[in-house]
C-alpha cells in the first residue's frame, strides 16, 4: 500500500478575483483556513513581479495567521529570495516567470541555469527553507535539480492535464505518453534523493493516474479549485480533491 499524499490549495486566483475591483473580499487567508479546514495540507501562493494576484501583504498575514505550511512560488530573484527569507516560509517552488504570460506556462529549465540558480537556493536553504523547483518531467532537470541541492522537484503536469482536453489534441495515447513520463521523472528523483510533488491543469478528471504515481508525495493544484468553487463552494471542491487523491493512492 501506498503512502498518503499531501494536497497543497493555490489561492492566487481568489486574489485575482478580490484585485478586479480592489478592496479586501475575497480575503485569500480566510480562504487559507476554509481549504485547510476541509482538508487540504498546505497553502501555496505565487508573488508575482508584478504582484497581479497575491501581494505582499498576503504573504505577511498567511506567515502571521496560518500555521500549516505555505509554499511560497516566486521567481529566482534577488528581490524575491530577500522576501522569502525575511517571511520565511515553509518552502518555497522556484518557477520560471514572464510578465506576459497568463499562468507559468513551463518547467524551469534548471539544466541550462545552474550557474544562475545556486547563489538562490543556497541562500534560501540558509534560511531554512526547503526549496523546490518547478521543472518538465525530464531526466535532465532532474539531475541538474540535485546538483543544485534542492529539496524537492515539483513536476510540471500540464503536458500531461492537457492530453485530456480534445480541442487541443488531446488522446489517450498522449495521455499515458505523459504519464509515463512523469513517473520516470519521479522514479529519478526519488533515486536522486528529492521528494517530488507535482502540479498544474490537474482537475477531477485527470488527477487520480499522477496520485497514483508512488513517489509523489504532494499535488499542488489552484485554477480549477477556484473555478469550481463558484458552482460547489471551497470546502467542497477540496474535500472532493483530497478524497480523489486519497482513492488513488489505495488509502480510501
Amino acid at each position: 500500500m501506498m503512502g498518503p499524499i499531501r494536497l497543497g490549495v493555490n489561492l492566487d486566483h481568489v486574489a485575482t478575483l478580490r484585485n478586479a475591483r480592489g478592496g479586501v473580499h475575497p480575503d485569500p487567508v480566510l480562504a487559507a483556513r476554509v481549504a485547510l479546514a476541509a482538508g487540504a495540507d498546505g497553502i501555496t501562493i505565487h508573488l508575482r513581479e508584478d504582484r497581479r494576484h497575491i501581494r505582499d501583504a498576503d504573504l505577511e498575514r498567511m506567515r502571521a495567521e496560518i500555521t500549516a505550511p505555505i509554499n511560497l512560488e516566486m521567481a529566482a530573484t534577488e528581490e524575491m529570495v530577500g522576501i522569502a527569507c525575511k517571511a520565511r516560509p515553509h518552502a518555497c517552488c522556484l518557477v520560471p516567470e514572464r510578465r506576459r504570460e497568463l499562468t507559468t506556462e513551463g518547467g524551469l529549465g534548471a539544466a541550462e541555469q545552474e550557474d544562475a540558480l545556486r547563489l538562490p537556493i543556497r541562500q534560501l536553504s540558509e534560511a531554512g527553507i526547503a526549496v523546490t523547483l518547478f521543472i518538465d518531467p525530464d531526466q535532465r532537470q532532474v539531475e541538474a535539480a540535485a546538483r543544485l541541492g534542492a529539496a524537492a522537484v515539483e513536476l510540471h503536469t500540464g503536458r500531461y492535464a492537457g492530453a485530456f482536453e480534445t480541442d487541443s489534441g488531446g488522446t489517450e495515447a498522449l495521455r499515458q505518453r505523459e504519464l509515463e513520463r512523469l513517473q520516470g521523472a519521479a522514479r529519478d528523483a526519488i533515486r536522486l534523493g528529492l521528494a517530488c510533488h507535482a502540479g498544474h491543469g490537474l482537475s477531477f478528471e485527470n488527477v487520480g493516474p499522477v496520485a497514483a504515481i508512488p513517489e509523489v508525495s504532494e499535488l499542488n493544484i489552484g485554477h480549477f479549485l477556484i473555478c469550481q468553487a463558484i458552482f460547489d463552494g471551497l470546502p467542497a471542491v477540496v474535500s472532493r480533491m483530497k478524497s480523489l487523491m486519497t482513492q488513488a493512492r489505495g488509502l480510501g
